[in-house]
């Protein structure tokens, strides 16, 4: 009984109660997904910024390995992969996107859906 009165939902029919944790997971989930998709964007930044500094160069480029060794490079190389690395990024940021749409309108559509039970 101790339980039931630090639940605020207690009183709500078992049903209820079970789509108030579901809405809480898609919502942690849904935060989750925004961070990454967050994370993709700066990524993706950051490479279009190298690309466009190394468009500018004529001279060849260095390129960090890990965060300890720089290798020497050319600027078709460094290009190429730069650009094949922004067509992922895009296409993650593409999928995440339509997750996101679809996340949020399923915690929309759950939401109401509990509020019209706590309300009655």
């Amino acid at each position: 009984m101790a339980e039931e009165n630090n639940n605020p939902f207690a009183n709500l029919d078992e049903e209820t109660q079970n789509k108030i944790q579901e809405l809480q997971m898609l919502e942690n989930h849904f935060q989750q997904m925004i961070m990454q998709k967050n994370s993709f964007s700066i990524e993706l930044n950051e490479t279009n910024l190298i690309i466009r500094e190394v468009e500018k160069t004529d001279k060849e480029v260095l390129r960090i390995i890990g965060n300890q060794v720089a290798i020497r490079s050319s600027k078709e190389k460094v290009l190429e992969d730069m650009k094949k690395k922004k067509e992922l990024i895009d296409t993650r940021l593409k999928s995440l996107k339509t997750q996101e749409k679809e996340f949020s309108d399923k915690i929309d559509s759950l939401r109401d859906e509990i509020m019209k039970k706590i309300k009655g």
